[in-house]
Parts: C-alpha cells; sequence; structure tokens
C-alpha cells in the first residue's frame, strides 16, 4: 500500500476528523467498489508507511518478517500471523524491523461495506459507534487474544476474496467482515472508551501541517507552536507517538516524495531534490542513499528495470 500522507478540541467520544488538506490523497474505495487491496513490501518497495490516516477502515496481516506499527500512538512489534484492525481517521504508520523485511496485506475498506448506510439496529448498534469513536477497537490481534483463530481465519477467507477480485466474491466479502467484526463483540476485542486522551492528537497539528508543508523549510519551533506544547515537551511527545523524531519524520516524507517523483518520470535528480525541500544536492544524495539504501541515480535504474520486467511478464 502507497499510503502517504497524512484542530479543535473534541468533546469526549466524538470522532476527530483531521484537516482535508492532509488527509490521505488516494482514493482507496468507490460506489462501484467500496475497497482496495495492497501487498505491502518493505523496504523492498518502499521504506515504510509514514504517520496517515483516512476515512476508511484499514485490517493488515502480517505474512513475513516483523516491524513496527504505531496506531492512535500505540507501538505494537508484529510477527508473522499477526492482524491489525484500524477504525476511520485514526493516524498509523509502520515502518521494518532494523535489518529484516515487513510484508503485509493491507484491505482499505469504506464503512459503507459494512453496513454504515442502512438503519438497522445492527448498525446503530454496532457498526456506527466504531466509526463515530464512541468504542473503541483493540487495534492490535495477537496469537495469544482470546478469538485469534477465529479471525485469522476470517481474515484468510477476506483476503481470498479481495484477491479474486469479482463481484460475487464481493458477497462472501462482505460477510466476511461482518463476522470479522462479530467475533471481536463475541470475545470481547471492542471495548467502551474509558482510557484517558490520545496522545497522539496533541501532535496531529504538526503532523498535518508536515505532510502539507514538507517541501518548506520547517522549524521545531514551528511545530511545536502549532501543537501547543514548548519545545522539548512536543519532541518528547512526537517521539512517543509517532515513533521517530519530527526532523526524522520530516526527512523520510521528502524522501518518499522523491521516490515517487523518481519513478513518475524523467526530471533532473536535482530539480527533484530541490522540489522535495532540499536547498543542497550533496546533502539530498547523502540521506536518500541513507535511507534507500543506494543512490537517486540506481533508484530510477532499478525501477525502470522492474517496471519493464512486469511488463514482459505481463
Amino acid at each position: 500500500m502507497e499510503a502517504g500522507a497524512l484542530a479543535l478540541p473534541r468533546e469526549r467520544g466524538e470522532s476527530r476528523m483531521p484537516d482535508k488538506d492532509t488527509r490521505e490523497k488516494r482514493q482507496h474505495s468507490t460506489t462501484w467498489i467500496p475497497y482496495s487491496y495492497y501487498e505491502c513490501r518493505m523496504p523492498e518497495a518502499y521504506m515504510n508507511v509514514p504517520m496517515h490516516w483516512h476515512g476508511e477502515f484499514e485490517l493488515d496481516y502480517v505474512r513475513q518478517g516483523r516491524g513496527e506499527f504505531w496506531c492512535g500512538g500505540r507501538k505494537w512489534e508484529a510477527k508473522a500471523g499477526e492482524l491489525l484492525l484500524v477504525p476511520p481517521n485514526m493516524l498509523h504508520a509502520a515502518y521494518p524491523g532494523e535489518g529484516e523485511e515487513l510484508i503485509y496485506d493491507a484491505l482499505v475498506f469504506s464503512p459503507v461495506f459494512v453496513g454504515a448506510g442502512s438503519g438497522d439496529r445492527c448498525t446503530n448498534e454496532c457498526i456506527r459507534p466504531l466509526i463515530k469513536g464512541h468504542v473503541q477497537i483493540d487495534v492490535f490481534i495477537r496469537e495469544t487474544d482470546k478469538g485469534y483463530g477465529e479471525l485469522r481465519e476470517a481474515a484468510d477467507q477476506i483476503f481470498m476474496c479481495v484477491q479474486k477480485n469479482s463481484a460475487r466474491m464481493d458477497l462472501l466479502l462482505k460477510s466476511e467482515l461482518l463476522r470479522f467484526f462479530w467475533i471481536l463483540e463475541e470475545k470481547g476485542g471492542i471495548l467502551l472508551r474509558e482510557e484517558g486522551p490520545d496522545e497522539s492528537e496533541a501532535v496531529r497539528p504538526a503532523l498535518e501541517y508536515m505532510a502539507a508543508h514538507f517541501r518548506e523549510e520547517i522549524t521545531i519551533e514551528q511545530l511545536a507552536a502549532l501543537s501547543h506544547l514548548s519545545r522539548s515537551h512536543f519532541m518528547r511527545c512526537f517521539r512517543k507517538s509517532v515513533g521517530i523524531g519530527a526532523i526524522e519524520h520530516l526527512s523520510q516524507l521528502r524522501i518518499r516524495a522523491a521516490c515517487e517523483a523518481l519513478c513518475d518520470g524523467a526530471g533532473q535528480i536535482a530539480d527533484i531534490a530541490f522540489a522535495c525541500g532540499y536547498s543542497n544536492l550533496s546533502n539530498f544524495n547523502r540521506q536518500f542513499l541513507k535511507k534507500v539504501g543506494c543512490s537517486p541515480k540506481e533508484y530510477r535504474r532499478r525501477n525502470k528495470e522492474a517496471v519493464k520486467d512486469k511488463q514482459e511478464n505481463a
């Protein structure tokens, strides 16, 4: 999944709707097909999935390797076989483990696909509260959790359906998603929201600003002011919520944008570097090599070869 992108206080239990300018730009669902499927391979396909949000649910199934998932300010070190269910509008990110690969299937699906548009009691009492944030899903589903075997069985069916990709399989997909929610309800995986405020909300304004303005010069002082925190408190809160420091996150946004530009066209590398927020080409090349593992020129060459091989084997 090429998830990229990523305020006012809210009353207890009310859903947070982030700034529309920083919402993930990719369209995951349509009326005709209300979901999208992605095979996420890190660092082979891309370095990581930086902190972002979208208005759909997301179900992730770790197939190989290990990695860190950050969801709603919580960190989880996931391994093969484990699952995540991310509710709409929650900030989340994924990073491969150091020196390891992380491969997982991701299904991003519209709430409408599980009945959000209807008015029956099942929707009103079980589905809509999840969308509005009135109840909280325990995002991380581990092998030791109650109902794990049934949830994994349902997840196997869900991803079989999306890979076959037909209207007939959508019938089974919809029923398996509802079964997944039912198992969570039955086994106690969905709990009333009783905990304190999500600390990641404090840095959401900074994340939103960085996603929209990463090509510009940004300082820690600016970000701290946007979050109404002192510089030191902001830095601690950001690292605790996102898993990396603010400067590192900004660098990841810029390098990711550079990777996309290198794949999309034949622009000069220097022009791409400047367009992505780097004022010094040598610094860009050094940062790119450090984070991607090869030079920008080599990255472009490898991508062209991969595209060519895929076309020849299609």
